[in-house]
């Protein structure tokens, strides 16, 4: 009897909660987890002849629901269209700002009044989904295959065509923007406050 034999309505719908779980997470929106873990299974079914059973099933599973969520990263990439954040002329926001010569923070972050909170607030989400759209649109793919879609360096190497340290580069700039971004736009900070302190 091959893996794919094996398959079933109820195999599948056994994995729905774990699989909801891992969609929940990562898009931090009940009905687009919802629609994902469908869309997986759908998925799962119709080509449920490709299982060999060599991965175990919840792993064959996520490994399907990681494309579902990052195609949705895509489509929401394409259709956002977010306004331009202050930067240098050249486009990227200076490191200077942000460290002193020594290499430490130059003033450090700001204290945020309760991250918990706002994380759970679904404006700090859009707001955050204009800071990632904000960027390159490499930068912007790196980013989310490392830090929503979950996965590995070397998987976002492999997917993106990227060397090692290219990878590490694309990620530190990318989270710089970010940081910035989100300080100006949900936590009220501006640049001009550390560049005139």
């Amino acid at each position: 009897m091959t893996a794919s034999l094996l398959l079933t309505e109820q195999t599948l719908a056994a994995q729905r909660p774990v699989l909801f779980r891992y969609a929940l997470l990562q898009l931090r929106d009940s009905a687009l987890a919802d629609d994902a873990v469908q869309e997986t299974l759908l998925a799962a079914w119709q080509s449920a002849a490709g299982f060999e059973g060599k991965a175990g099933l919840r792993t064959w599973l996520i490994g399907i629901l990681k494309h579902k969520i990052a195609d949705h990263w895509r489509r929401s990439a394409r259709e956002a269209v977010a306004p331009d954040v202050d930067r240098t002329d050249d486009g990227e926001a200076e490191e200077d700002d942000y460290f002193i010569s020594s290499g430490h923070w130059n003033g450090g972050p700001k204290a945020w009044a309760d991250p918990e909170a706002a994380l759970k607030q679904q404006e700090f989400w859009a707001i955050y989904e204009v800071c990632q759209n904000n960027l390159p649109p490499k930068m912007a793919n790196v980013f989310m295959l490392r830090e929503l879609v979950g996965l590995d360096a070397d998987e976002v190497c492999r997917e993106a065509e990227l060397s090692e340290a290219s990878y590490w580069v694309i990620m530190h700039r990318a989270r710089l923007r970010l940081r910035e971004c989100l300080e100006i736009r949900w936590f009220n900070n501006t640049l001009q406050d550390k560049r005139h302190a």
